[in-house]
């Protein structure tokens, strides 16, 4: 099981001070948030991808790529990337290039993002949100498998003998994850592809992810991939943690209240309630991120979100403290205990490259990613 972090990169005022980060001091923070993310031993940093403030990261595999630099064990991906709008062609060849920089530390995770007016911007039509996540990754896919590329789609120009370059990294492309909060459509393309499913399940209550999972489960299953438990399901979720809950909820309550996504609706109590929203001390984390896979089964990857809102960076960095010291390790040794043995493992460049060469050995399709043991 993989954990780590994923960020919006927003730039809110701090309720508390009422001044906001600049635009560079934001950027500097997300660096500074993943390379404290390698430092506790977390597993993976993810950031999603804007083009309208108040976001900075506009360009995810930029900022990425400065990161493999700085690292040397954490898995860099992204938490959003635009397959409706991005060019497949441009993002086949930008992951690719990523992934060499980073010795295989890259994957990413694919959706539509929340930004209507980023359609037009790029020149596509909302309308057609989901044709174009179809038909976009129809060709990133195909793009990384095959060498040569004859294409002829509703969305782009046409491509004849077209070879993307760089190729993937020992031949195997970065692993995909499918990002959605609402449409099975997405669902399905996950479970068609035999690629990741990732419930963002942040904002909405947990029957509504229960019933996506299942239906992705249930069609990987049915394309081929393997079992329903053997599917490559992620979450998402969001914690402040302080030493006892009482402190936490009275520090975090102006942030919640006047954030751009939770503000002005229903109370922290009340989303609290519903949500995985967790606001308290390291033990009320653990144990609400446990209830997950009584909901979900066992899965691969659980994000957290801790810098939303305004909190400054100092504030931030307790928060991945809190999680690297206290809670995950707890989390690791809770979820491996009666985990299902044939539940595959997070995604690694490592994993995928032994299952590539299992299959060219066989000439059949081997077991999904590497499985833990019995």
């Amino acid at each position: 099981m993989q954990f780590g972090i994923f960020t919006v990169g927003d730039v809110t005022v701090d309720p508390t001070t009422g001044r906001a980060p600049t635009e560079h001091e934001r950027i500097k923070a997300m660096v500074a948030i993943a390379l404290k993310t390698e430092e506790v031993d977390l597993d993976v940093f993810a950031t999603g991808e804007h083009h309208n403030p108040p976001f900075v990261p506009s360009s995810p595999t930029t900022m990425l790529g400065y990161l493999a630099a700085r690292t040397e064990r954490l898995i860099l991906s992204t938490s959003t990337t635009l397959i409706t709008t991005n060019d497949p062609v441009k993002i086949a060849e930008d992951f690719a290039m990523l992934q060499h920089l980073a010795g295989g530390r890259v994957d990413l995770m694919l959706g539509r993002g929340n930004t209507a007016p980023v359609y037009p911007w790029f020149g596509q039509d909302i309308r057609q949100g989901i044709p174009l996540a179809i038909e976009n990754y129809a060709l990133l896919h195909e793009l990384w498998h095959k060498d040569v590329v004859d294409w002829e789609g509703r969305f782009r120009t046409p491509l004849q003998a077209f070879t993307s370059t760089p190729r993937p990294l020992d031949g195997v492309p970065p692993f995909v994850w499918h990002g959605s909060i609402r449409s099975p459509e997405i669902a399905e393309q996950a479970a068609r592809y035999g690629d990741g499913f990732f419930a963002n399940n942040i904002f909405w209550p947990r029957e509504h992810f229960m019933r996506l999972i299942e239906l992705y489960r249930e069609r990987f299953a049915h394309h081929g991939h393997g079992t329903p438990e053997q599917a490559v399901v992620g979450l998402g979720g969001h914690v402040f943690i302080r030493r006892n809950s009482q402190d936490a909820v009275r520090e975090f309550r102006p942030y919640f209240d006047n954030a751009p996504v939770y503000g002005h609706g229903p109370s922290l109590e009340e989303f609290t309630e519903r949500t995985p929203l967790t606001v308290g001390s390291p033990q009320e984390v653990i144990d609400k991120t446990l209830t997950f896979r009584d909901s979900f089964g066992d899965y691969q990857r659980q994000l957290f979100l801790v810098d939303h809102a305004g909190l400054p960076l100092k504030t931030v960095l307790e928060q991945i403290d809190f999680l690297g010291e206290e809670v995950v390790p707890v989390l690791r040794k809770e979820f491996a205990s009666n985990r299902l043995f044939h539940a595959p493992d997070g995604p690694t460049h490592a994993a995928l490259v032994a299952r590539h060469r299992a299959e060219a050995t066989s000439g059949k399709p081997s077991a999904p990613l590497t499985s833990s043991p019995a």
